[in-house]
């Protein structure tokens, strides 16, 4: 069913995100000293007495006078995450009081015709609640006294949330919908790609590096499937990980691999694929998702011998994943990028391909005519048959005499004759060997 949603907003670090893992019961929220550490809304899902919402947590609204270079689209994210909700919790901070940051907010959520929560945060112990009277200033209300990091408080306040809300309506997350993570090293585009899918503003895109810090998420339609796209923070290569910030955000966009069906490798075709693109691909391949490869910025290649050169660093980098369809898009553009959700359901259908043994089978037949075997003295390895034991990688069983006579060659002769014979192109594949006399 679509779920409520309910947004969380507020100057930085007076502790949304903590709030928000507090409500969600979770850890996802970034949670960090620094100001602005979340920068794009993030969405958790929750639920309180029977009802399930969903939480945003977006950025600091930082005033318009700030030096940040993020400041003004983190208040247009935190807008907009204010549009789509049904109601809106703004957080203060209690042991600070009153500030001219927080007056800017309120100017923002006095617009608004969403029931807005004033929560004063900060207040652990509960004999302080004396301190909230002058945030009655802000205009937006009663406030309400609470403690993220103890909880004090939050109970009353999911009890007022949760009586006026909407019910659900029609579903949204279903279990035909296509879990899609964008993945790549920072500033590829795949912030820019999402944006592009999504037909809006979904993520900051920004020329600066490392502009997407959290995992996001959205839901997209095509050709009457639903599509769950992800879009990852960059993952840089560990020893330049210097900020414990970043490092939280290389572990969600894992966490979002974790649950993809098909991981999207967005490619710089300015730089080619590079050892960090390998590493997100083996990553992708390791966690048995379908992947695709999309050579994004391929308008800026000037020549034909630049074009070359991105198709042979894909030859020689990711041998690997050498299955892997590839397609050369512009996120900037447009270029290419209705085939990129075509794509990604192409994989999966690969990856949720169920063979039947009797075919497999006929294959193990002709390979055992064809002589080609691993023979060790006088030892000889003999497959007797194999099936399909699950999908979602197709995972197969080979039934021989001696198990320990497979070798990595063998291993990668049998995988390419599967390739050649079924319609495997898109997803890794798991090879499993058991003794049978």
């Amino acid at each position: 069913m679509t779920k409520p949603i309910v947004a969380v907003v507020g100057r930085p670090n007076v502790g949304k995100s903590t709030l928000v893992n507090r409500i969600a019961q979770d850890k996802e929220a970034i949670v960090h000293e620094s100001r602005g550490v979340t920068r794009d809304r993030s969405y958790h899902e929750a639920d309180w007495s029977g009802r399930d919402f969903i939480l945003i947590d977006t950025g600091g609204m930082e005033p318009s006078r700030s030096d940040d270079v993020f400041a003004s689209r983190i208040k247009e994210q935190a807008v907009a995450a204010c549009e789509e909700a049904d109601a809106i919790i703004f957080v203060v901070d209690g042991s600070v009081g009153v500030t001219d940051e927080d007056e800017e907010v309120a100017r923002v959520l006095r617009k608004t015709k969403k029931p807005v929560f004033l929560c004063v945060n900060k207040l652990d112990n509960p004999a302080s609640e004396g301190e909230i009277w002058d945030f009655y200033s802000l205009g937006i209300g009663e406030p309400i006294a609470l403690s993220a990091v103890h909880g004090h408080g939050t109970g009353d306040l999911l009890d007022d949330i949760i009586a006026v809300i909407p019910e659900d309506n029609e579903d949204v997350y279903t279990d035909d919908m296509l879990n899609v993570a964008i993945v790549g090293r920072p500033n590829v585009g795949k912030s820019s790609l999402t944006n592009k899918l999504a037909g809006r503003a979904r993520s900051i895109v920004s020329d600066v590096a490392g502009t997407t810090r959290d995992a996001i998420d959205v839901v997209v339609e095509q050709n009457n499937q639903k599509y769950r796209l992800v879009d990852t923070a960059g993952m840089r290569k560990r020893n330049v990980v210097h900020e414990d910030i970043e490092y939280y955000s290389m572990v969600r966009g894992l966490r979002a691999m974790d649950k993809a069906d098909v991981c999207l490798l967005v490619i710089d075709s300015t730089d080619g694929v590079t050892e960090q693109d390998q590493k997100v691909a083996a990553m992708a391949i390791e966690r048995g998702c379908a992947l695709a490869v999309l050579l994004n910025k391929w308008d800026l290649l000037e020549d034909d011998q630049q074009r070359e050169d991105v198709i042979s660093s894909i030859t020689q980098r990711l041998t690997f994943a050498s299955w892997a369809p590839y397609v050369r898009i512009s996120a900037l553009t447009g270029r290419s990028v209705d085939k990129v959700l075509q794509l990604a359901s192409q994989v999966a259908r690969a990856r949720s391909q169920r063979i039947s043994t009797a075919n497999l089978n006929k294959l193990v037949t002709r390979l055992r005519e064809t002589g080609h075997t691993v023979v060790d003295k006088s030892r000889r390895l003999k497959i007797k048959y194999a099936t399909q034991v699950s999908v979602n990688p197709p995972t197969f069983t080979f039934f021989c005499n001696a198990p320990d006579l497979v070798d990595d060659n063998y291993e990668h002769y049998l995988e390419n004759r599967l390739r050649e014979t079924y319609p495997l192109e898109g997803t890794p594949i798991r090879l499993r060997f058991r003794k049978k006399d």
